[in-house]
């Protein structure tokens, strides 16, 4: 990366003032906040804003490059425009441990404002770095939208193991002892060395992909070891769905605002997609162990996402660079001191957690990496990042959600290829795709930053594409699996 392309975002292009929302206003409807938009006109730089993003940001999404190697979706190019999310600054407790609290929603202004001025009022967590940190103790449920009951899974289970003895049996033997005796053929000509001949015989032996098992970096010979240890590591490192029960000033709508705003940021800092993906995962599982007050909400996020570039970036953003993220509402000591209560809070256990990437490039290998269907399914296991719901599933299962859904939209079939390197049968993927495809249509997710961002060539304009097929087919979908109706009414 251009050193000299990490520059002070407020500085590019000519973004036009807006109104940051306090802690009062963050409460409020989107509209009622985009309402109060128009009243600002005032300086940026006096007030504590976030990276603006108004006409800058849109400008550098809109002039990336296509994909290399991959054409658009088939769908009109539709103009776009960001805007400023952004989040309270109050000062106040990062985190409060003690007895889960009863839920208290934001019925009124007032009692926000008491709400507020009482976590002002409260002893900070971290008076004593050696102070022990109590967590939560929060049983995550398995069961909700995402998952099928348990009858019905283990009846899935049994299927894709099935499905995958077959598969192997007969595809991946057949295409095996084809490759052999290619292999021979080509020896008996003397166009291939016997030696190098009888190692990729070796390689076939073992279950491996030559082509892999040639590339060191691709480490073919433990790779049915490593998805096995992801596999283990991704129940430890999921974050408690049902956390907001026990919080008293957020809600589920002011996580999703957080969420949205670290996108902006994660875009406009060039950062890999791990370590959003990182950063939100840390977000949830500090809030599954922490009563966060609303002024402090923010730099919980700012916190993880330093934490979470650090571990996974090369050349990741300075302190000071995050304290710009946030127009220096919060100073580099308290993202300091954030970073070390957030790690203790979690027993610094940042590596367990393997994100939906991992598991989309080894399903990928069923489609032979088709670009189109791999970026449709980045875009759709992003939107579950905004969506509470998501929380009961792991991984896994988003990226195998994420990859049926974009082979439904672009005319495919989830066929025992995509079962065998996914683990998972439609059945088992019917519910989330159905869960997703709800969200795709919700009458305002065009203003979306995640929507923004894959409305660019550089996405394929995944976005538009899957919000035009979501809007034709959702009752058909929906009518089709019948199945998920039943399920959702029975575990609503």
């Amino acid at each position: 990366m251009d050193p000299t392309s990490r520059v002070r975002p407020a500085r590019l292009g000519a973004a036009p003032p807006s109104l940051i929302p306090n802690a009062k206003q963050i409460a409020q409807p989107r509209g009622q906040r985009a309402a109060l938009a128009d009243v600002s006109n005032r300086d940026p730089h006096q007030q504590a804003s976030r990276i603006p993003l108004s006409q800058s940001g849109s400008q550098t999404i809109a002039k990336a490059d296509v994909v290399p190697g991959g054409a658009a979706l088939p769908i009109a190019p539709e103009s776009f425009s960001t805007q400023d999310i952004s989040m309270s600054t109050e000062p106040g407790a990062l985190g409060t441990a003690g007895e889960p609290h009863a839920h208290v929603s934001v019925s009124s202004q007032s009692s926000l404002d008491e709400r507020v001025s009482a976590s002002r009022s409260s002893e900070s967590l971290a008076t004593e770095d050696s102070e022990a940190l109590a967590v939560l103790e929060l049983d995550i449920d398995p069961t909700g939208l995402v998952t099928l009951p348990l009858e019905y899974e283990l009846d899935a289970q049994q299927r894709v193991a099935d499905i995958c003895e077959e598969f192997e049996k007969t595809v991946l033997v057949p295409q095996a002892l084809a490759a052999q005796a290619e292999r021979r053929e080509l020896v008996q000509r003397g166009e291939l060395d016997p030696a190098a001949a009888a190692l990729d015989d070796e390689i076939m032996r073992m279950g491996l992909d030559p082509e892999e098992a040639r590339d060191a970096s691709m480490v073919a010979e433990y790779a049915a070891d490593i998805f096995e240890y992801m596999g283990c590591c991704e129940r430890e490192s999921m974050a408690n769905p049902n956390y907001m029960d026990f919080q008293d000033e957020i809600q589920w709508h002011m996580r999703a605002t957080l969420i949205d705003w670290l996108l902006q940021v994660h875009m406009r800092y060039h950062m890999l997609p791990e370590t959003l993906w990182i950063a939100v995962n840390l977000v949830d599982r500090f809030l599954s162990a922490r009563i966060v007050s609303l002024a402090k909400l923010q730099l919980v996020g700012v916190t993880a996402m330093f934490i979470a570039a650090k571990y996974e970036e090369i050349l990741a953003p300075s302190v000071e660079e995050f304290v710009f993220m946030t127009e220096n509402g919060y100073s580099r000591e308290e993202i300091l001191k954030g970073e070390r209560i957030v790690l203790s809070t979690l027993d610094f256990s940042v590596s367990t957690y393997c994100s939906p990437y991992s598991w989309v490039r080894r399903i990928s290998k069923a489609d032979d990496y088709d670009i189109q269907t791999r970026t449709l399914c980045k875009f759709l296991i992003e939107v579950t990042l905004l969506n509470h719901y998501f929380l009961r599933a792991r991984p896994s299962l988003i990226a195998a959600i994420g990859m049926y859904l974009a082979k439904r939209m672009l005319g495919g079939v989830w066929d025992n290829a995509f079962v065998y390197y996914s683990r998972f049968c439609e059945e088992q993927l019917i519910p989330g795709a159905c869960l997703l495809l709800e969200r795709l249509i919700e009458p305002g997710f065009e203003a979306q930053f995640v929507y923004k961002k894959y409305a660019s060539k550089k996405f394929l304009k995944a976005s538009i594409y899957a919000r035009n097929w979501a809007l034709r087919n959702h009752h058909a979908f929906l009518s089709t699996h019948t199945c998920y109706a039943r399920f959702k009414t029975t575990t609503s």
